[in-house]
């Protein structure tokens, strides 16, 4: 008989050739830059020292391999602050800005303390970086290997999520209050998190001041292997390490993925009148893509600078720091921001089969984690439908929003795109071999209105960030039924909490994988502003008041998602055909008018009807669905709704109906009223109802 041993603890504390590494007796610090004529390790014992308490210089003769600076420091351990320093050309014109007075946060540390301190020399003094120990009790933790099409993808801040009083944790704004409200996040039902930046970012400004617009969102890369020190509940000096791992394996305990949104695209640098506080002072050339025969820095990312992604030296930093974040703290998936700059080769050109992007697909240690591109950038680059090659990319679907957000605001012309979102957009996905569920679907997110606002706001409300109106979109495919904002009218509220709950619904059953944000199931408004990229306060933060203020939303939500995960009919592996699954003698997939009759998609009216029949058992031998008949009205009147033959003489149950109140909104044990003997469903303006069959078992 085979004797099975223990599985070992997951914890590969992978090794890579550069930043620190402990060892027994010291500390091995390594550093890349091929093109400094020195270098220096500072030393720190405390985080408030403005002095290092220590310099040693590198030995260019014993202490450098190649282009790698390496040396062995005997008697320190975790916990030791330090910074490298390099000397090196000060040549902008072609590419070089060495300043031997800067003292640099190595590209590998894995954890930063304190902040910017003020300098009357004008040398910058950035947050020290942290000695790690990666030890740590995973308790046996493991990913959750969930496949995306039985996904459901929550968008939040970890800050956010807890920082307002109204949260009522200890541990507010912080990994450890997200784990507070794991209780919370399981009665939703989502299956993952996906976190906005918590890579580690610029708190205060260089010279130690607090900004005049904060930095919120986190769009601003100081350190890509730190988990970032402002969202941890202990001050002390790489506590975020702990606490973000407590984090993660409590999230897991409650069958929650966690995906990290990732920001390879620029770093905090800036432009050429930016401070120095790593890769410029390291190898500015080689990190960045320059212009003007390296003066000036490419600016695709919209934020003063573009990291070189496609070098090699850059990326096998990004490759590290992928495995790092899987393996060191077990995160299982990853949101590419601006995804499309990945693409471009070192003169900045989009080309066929980047290597980063193919590299990132086809390594086999990220193999069970979700990889998710926002496939375009800020210098036009649009490549929804089209990021990677194969089948392992998804991407964030942009026309969803843009065609759903349009349908329902009632644009003519729009009732197809609508057809084609619902169904998966087989229109992007289908010929590269990708399934439904590298849709990634989304009506809101972070960036731009809420779902509330959507329904309350013509015009986007900005003046709060300080920039006159000048920042965010102007196109937002809002509309307000009639009053700007806040209203007391019983006819446009009743009319905006129709189309919540429509584009909730739309969102939530279409074929593809589902993302809504953190508040739009309790309605959170942020006033009409839609790029609160700055407002560290209540107009980001989840009001938790608004949970019970508006449970009914939050209800109708829930009975989506628990819906949703339990019929495999509106989360199909395979598109949509319009052709009879096995087993079954109807289309997958058939469209209707409200007459009842085959759709005419030439038509200009803004009212269909969709029948979903469920796959059979001989298709699906674990299936147990139901068909699903979706009835849409986003037409300005009421109409009457012949219902099509197809599915006559099956027993139907309504499941939802936007137009009305809780309870009869959503019947979550799908045992609503029966359609009326006539088969006419008399529909009001604005919205949208869902019937269900029985069970399909042949």
């Amino acid at each position: 008989m085979l004797m099975r041993h223990p599985h070992p603890e997951l914890q590969f504390a992978y090794q890579a050739p550069f930043g620190p590494s402990v060892q027994e007796n010291g500390v091995q610090f390594s550093v890349f830059s091929r093109s400094a004529t020195a270098m220096r390790l500072l030393l720190y014992n405390r985080v408030t020292d403005r002095e290092p308490a220590e310099v040693i210089e590198f030995d260019r003769d014993t202490d450098r391999w190649g282009d790698v600076w390496s040396m062995h420091v005997p008697g320190i351990g975790p916990g030791q602050l330090y910074h490298f320093q390099a000397s090196g050309p000060w040549d902008p014109d072609h590419g070089h800005r060495f300043d031997s007075s800067a003292r640099l946060i190595d590209p590998y540390a894995q954890a930063l303390a304190g902040t910017f301190q003020k300098s009357s020399d004008n040398v910058v003094r950035p947050p020290r970086c942290v000695v790690v120990d990666d030890q740590f009790d995973w308790e046996g933790d493991r990913h959750l290997r969930r496949p995306l099409d039985e996904s459901v993808i929550y968008e939040m801040h970890v800050r956010g999520f807890t920082k307002s009083r109204t949260a009522k944790v200890d541990a507010g704004g912080s990994y450890l209050g997200v784990i507070e409200k794991i209780p919370y996040l399981q009665s939703l039902g989502i299956t993952a998190v996906e976190l906005m930046p918590i890579h580690e970012f610029p708190i205060m400004d260089t010279l130690g001041h607090k900004p005049a617009r904060p930095n919120y969102w986190g769009y601003d890369s100081m350190a890509f292997f730190s988990p970032h020190r402002g969202f941890a509940h202990d001050s002390t000096p790489g506590a975020q390490v702990r606490e973000f791992k407590e984090m993660v394996k409590a999230l897991h305990a409650a069958g929650i993925e966690v995906i990290l949104d990732v920001v390879f695209n620029h770093t905090c640098e800036g432009n050429d009148r930016g401070p120095t506080l790593s890769f410029k002072g390291l190898e500015n050339s080689i990190y960045y893509i320059l212009e003007d025969g390296g003066r000036h820095y490419a600016n695709y990312s919209g934020c003063g600078n573009t990291v070189n992604g496609n070098h090699p030296v850059v990326r096998e930093m990004i490759f590290h720091c992928l495995r790092h974040w899987v393996h060191n703290y077990h995160i299982d998936g990853f949101r590419f921001d601006l995804a499309s700059i990945l693409s471009r080769d070192q003169s900045g050109n989009l080309v066929p089969n980047p290597p980063m992007v193919e590299l990132i697909a086809e390594d086999p240690m990220l193999a069970d984690t979700k990889i998710i591109a926002e496939a375009w950038d800020a210098a036009g680059a649009y490549q929804v439908g089209s990021f990677g090659s194969g089948s392992r990319w998804a991407e964030w679907n942009g026309r969803y929003r843009d065609d759903v957000r349009r349908f329902w605001r009632g644009d003519s012309g729009t009732l197809g795109a609508l057809a084609t979102r619902l169904a998966g957009s087989s229109d992007l996905y289908e010929h590269s071999g990708r399934a439904p569920a590298s849709s990634i679907n989304f009506v809101t997110s972070h960036d731009g209105f809420t779902l509330n606002d959507l329904v309350m706001y013509k015009e986007k409300h900005n003046l709060a960030n300080g920039e006159e109106g000048r920042d965010g979109d102007n196109n937002n495919c809002s509309d307000n039924y009639g009053v700007e904002g806040p209203t007391r009218r019983k006819g446009i509220r009743e009319v905006r909490n129709r189309q919540v709950k429509n584009m909730m619904a739309t969102l939530v059953l279409s074929q593809g994988t589902p993302m809504l944000v953190s508040g739009d199931e309790v309605r959170r408004t942020q006033k009409g502003n839609n790029n609160a990229y700055c407002q560290d306060n209540d107009i980001s933060w989840f009001d938790w008041r608004l949970v019970e203020k508006n449970a009914e939303m939050l209800r109708f939500t829930q009975g989506l998602i628990k819906f949703r995960l339990a019929q495999p009919t509106v989360r199909r592996r395979t598109f949509l055909t319009g052709q009879p699954s096995p087993g079954r003698l109807i289309p997958d997939v058939s469209w209707y008018s409200p007459d009842g009759s085959p759709l005419d998609w030439g038509q200009h009216d803004l009212a269909m009807v969709a029948y979903l029949a469920a796959p059979s058992k001989a298709a699906d031998p674990e299936c147990v669905g139901r068909d699903v008949l979706m009835l849409f009205n986003s037409t300005g009147q009421p109409r009457e709704f012949q219902l099509p033959d197809v599915g006559r003489g099956m027993n139907w149950n309504l499941f939802l109906d936007t137009a009305a109140h809780a309870p009869d909104d959503l019947f979550e044990d799908l045992d609503g009223p029966m359609p009326p003997s006539t088969r006419i469903v008399e529909m009001p303006y604005h919205s949208m109802r869902v019937y269900v069959s029985e069970t399909i078992n042949s």
